[in-house]
C-alpha cells in the first residue's frame, strides 16, 4: 500500500518525470529542486543541473538548502561560477529542459511574474529572475503553478516568460504541473494529461479562466511510489517545501 503524501509531494514526482536521463536542467529552487534529486536517484543519472547563481552540479546536494547559494549546494560541485557563465549555456543552446514557475499563466503558456491586477489593484511582483531566458532559450520548459482561477487567465496582465506565440519554430512550455494535474502545451493550449487522485474534471474547469481540454477519460496522475517519498522526505526532511494535509489522512 501506498504512504500518504500531499500534492506538493506528488508534484515533485511529477517534476521528476519531466527530465530524461543525460540532459542538462536548468533546476531553479523549491519543488523542482526536489525533482531534479528524485530524478537523478531514479531514472536519470547523469542529468546535469544548472543553477542561476553559477553553480553546476552533477548531483544533488547532500543536505538541505534554502536557497541556491547555501553551502550545501556549493560542496560537490562540478563548478562554481557566476550567472553570465550558466546564461550562456542557454544562448548556446545546451539546455535541455528548464523549470520555471508563475503568478498568473494564459492558453498559451505565456506566464507572468511582473505585475498583476488580477486582485482589483495592480501589485509589483518579483520580475523575471531569469525566467525570460530560460522560457526563449531552453529546449523546452516545464512550469510549475498552483492552479487558482486568478492564476489561469484568458490574458496575463504582463508577459514575463514567453510561451507560444505565432512563428515561434522551436522551444517553449512542454508541460505543466499544477497542484491539480499534469498538463500538456506543446500544442500551444492546455490539455490535460492527467488528474491528481480525487480531482475531477470540473474542480479543473473551475479553476481555469479559461477554456480547457479535460474531460472524464483523463486518468489520474500516478502516485508516489515508496522509494520516492522516502527519497523525497529524506532530502526534505523537515517538509520545508511540500509540507500540507496528506492524501489519505
Amino acid at each position: 500500500m501506498i504512504a500518504s503524501y500531499t500534492r506538493k509531494e506528488l508534484m515533485v514526482v511529477a517534476a521528476a518525470r519531466e527530465i530524461r536521463d543525460g540532459e542538462v536542467v536548468f533546476v531553479g529552487m523549491r519543488l523542482p529542486l526536489l525533482g531534479f534529486g528524485l530524478a537523478k536517484a531514479t531514472h536519470a543519472p547523469t542529468a546535469v543541473g544548472l543553477f542561476e547563481n553559477g553553480v553546476i552540479r552533477d548531483r544533488p546536494a547532500e543536505a538541505f538548502i534554502y536557497t541556491m547559494g547555501d553551502p550545501p549546494n556549493i560542496v560537490g560541485a562540478i563548478a562554481c561560477l557566476g550567472l553570465n557563465d550558466v546564461m550562456s549555456l542557454l544562448q548556446q543552446g545546451r539546455v535541455d529542459v528548464g523549470f520555471i514557475g508563475g503568478a498568473e499563466i494564459d492558453p498559451y503558456g505565456n506566464l507572468n511574474t511582473t505585475r498583476t491586477s488580477g486582485s482589483g489593484s495592480m501589485v509589483r511582483l518579483p520580475g523575471s529572475g531569469g525566467g525570460g531566458d530560460i522560457a526563449s532559450l531552453a529546449g523546452r520548459t516545464v512550469l510549475i503553478m498552483e492552479h487558482e482561477p486568478r492564476r489561469f487567465r484568458e490574458r496575463v496582465d504582463y508577459i514575463t516568460s514567453p510561451g507560444h506565440f505565432p512563428g515561434r519554430r522551436q522551444g517553449g512550455p512542454a508541460t505543466l504541473i499544477t497542484t491539480l494535474g499534469v498538463f500538456d502545451l506543446s500544442r500551444g493550449q492546455v490539455r490535460a494529461v492527467s488528474l491528481h487522485p480525487g480531482v475531477t474534471p470540473a474542480q479543473v474547469r473551475e479553476a481555469t479562466g479559461f477554456a480547457i481540454a479535460v474531460d472524464d477519460s483523463v486518468p489520474a496522475t500516478t502516485p508516489p511510489s515508496t522509494d520516492e517519498l522516502a527519497y523525497i522526505r529524506h532530502a526534505d526532511p523537515e517538509g520545508f517545501w511540500t509540507r500540507e494535509r496528506r492524501e489519505g489522512e
